[in-house]
């Protein structure tokens, strides 16, 4: 079973989701023709991603590594990327069954109307599936890991249905849908907090600043398309050693502004094709949990936050995050990963925190400053972790993406920086049966909650009617 379902996971998500979509959408009553089409639609624009992520990371690899070299940087830990960390999730026995054992937990969980919402965004599974890999491996247990890995989609699963409202208030076109993916949903308690706090300091509800409004204040300043484009040409001048060598460098340094900016350019384009592939799935799958489950008060289906991660602001504070997190990498005390090819995955830490600041890109920027700074200790505390597990499925597999080099240890910020895998990790792996006594408390006292807040929503709508 497991090197049958590891066979498909590597087919990749370009193939994998338009399968899965397909029949999904057959099952669920979609002629066969529209559904092979939104599963076409949403492999085709995994497929762009994964081009414009490449062009990304392709392109800042080596001014950035040289970067490394000339400012003499010795950091240990070697980003190996999401598709190292996804590698891990699906190679082991966790991640073999993790989607049919989560889409059991989803429907009991539905049925105890302790959610409503129904998580379709079975790639990302792997999230959940990483956090039950490195603690299997830590702890040798597979129970163990296979708790941790559950613990992690319901807590996940509740937190989309509680950052919802604001979800779909806040983005165009998003109705019904909800954002159930755990490195999403890691950043919502620091964006509340921070958010909470910045309110507070006098003056800054005045500093209001969203995408749309630097478009109108700085005119093509504001644009995230220029914004990419000076940002590439800053880091190509940092990877020259001198002023002669910008001089001789000039035509690079120039097509790697040019190469950024497409990437902000790109990413928006591509996200739509992922809404008109989904729209469909989405809709047909909200009529037949509605039918099935009467007396909710609205089910939610849960998509990949791929559908928002064009949005303006994301763009924007997403680049200049970028070479940010780098000096932050090589300033922080105790710090041990510089972060490289996980910059393709800036844009995913965003999607549930601009609701919580409305867009405010001085607001955002600050949370996604803090965020990552934990997260990059987060990830260099997990290192030894996620080494053992990359070691083993790399033993066993040849897989050459968790092929970490002789002499480091292996991270990545996707989701080994999330507070959902580390806090999860630490419960489980360092205090046993205490630390899962607390898990499954705070877990049963979130879904105590939202059962509550779901039955009286529901009792809300039928007085309505």
């Amino acid at each position: 079973m497991e090197q049958v379902f590891s066979y498909i996971i590597g087919l990749g998500a370009a193939v994998m989701m338009p399968i899965l979509f397909t029949i999904l959408g057959v099952c669920i009553g979609i002629k066969f023709g529209k559904a092979l089409k939104s599963g076409l639609l949403v492999g085709v624009g995994f497929v762009g991603l994964s081009v414009v992520t490449a062009l990304l990371t392709s392109s800042l690899g080596a001014p950035l590594k040289t970067m490394t070299e000339i400012y003499n940087l010795q950091l240990g830990i070697f980003d190996m990327g999401w598709p190292a960390a996804a590698s891990v999730a699906y190679n082991t026995t966790v991640g073999a069954f993790i989607i049919p054992v989560c889409l059991a937990f989803n429907i009991v969980l539905l049925l105890l109307k302790a959610t409503n919402t129904i998580n379709i965004d079975l790639w990302n599974y792997w999230h959940y599936a990483f956090v039950g890999a490195i603690v299997y491996f830590a702890t040798d247990s597979i129970w163990w890991g296979f708790f941790a890995a559950v613990m992690c989609f319901i807590i996940t699963l509740i937190m989309g249905d509680l950052t919802a409202k604001k979800f779909q208030t806040y983005y165009k076109d998003m109705d019904g849908i909800s954002l159930p993916q755990p490195f999403v949903q890691g950043f919502v308690p620091f964006a509340e907090g921070i958010n909470w706090c910045l309110d507070k300091i006098p003056g800054m509800s005045k500093i209001d600043i969203d995408a749309e409004g630097m478009k109108k204040k700085f005119g093509i300043l504001g644009e995230p398309l220029f914004l990419g484009v000076m940002v590439g040409i800053i880091i190509g001048c940092l990877s020259c050693r001198t002023w002669a060598e910008i001089v001789q460098n000039i035509p690079m340094i120039l097509g790697l502004g040019i190469k950024m900016g497409a990437v902000m350019e790109l990413i928006p384009r591509i996200t739509a094709l992922f809404i008109e592939g989904l729209k469909p799935i989405a809709e047909a799958t909200k009529d037949l949990v509605s039918r099935k489950f009467k007396n909710s008060a609205g089910i939610n289906i849960g998509m990949s936050p791929a559908l928002v991660i064009g949005h303006p602001t994301t763009l924007v504070v997403s680049l200049l995050l970028i070479p940010v997190t780098i000096l932050l990498a090589v300033v922080l005390p105790g710090n041990q990963f510089l972060p490289l090819a996980s910059l393709a995955g800036m844009f995913y830490l965003f999607p549930a925190v601009l609701p919580v600041t409305k867009g405010n890109v001085v607001k955002t920027f600050i949370i996604g400053l803090v965020a990552l700074i934990a997260g990059l200790y987060f990830v260099t505390d997990l290192a030894p972790y996620f080494t053992q597990a990359a070691q083993d499925v790399f033993a066993r597999t040849q897989d050459t993406a968790v092929a970490i080099p002789e002499g480091f240890q292996g991270g990545s910020l996707d989701f080994a920086s999330s507070l959902f895998c580390w806090v999860i990790f630490h419960l489980v792996h360092d205090f046993k049966i205490v630390g899962s006594i607390v898990l499954v408390a705070i877990t049963t006292v979130m879904a105590i909650f939202n059962r509550r807040r779901i039955v009286l929503a529901g009792a809300q709508a039928n007085n309505n009617k």
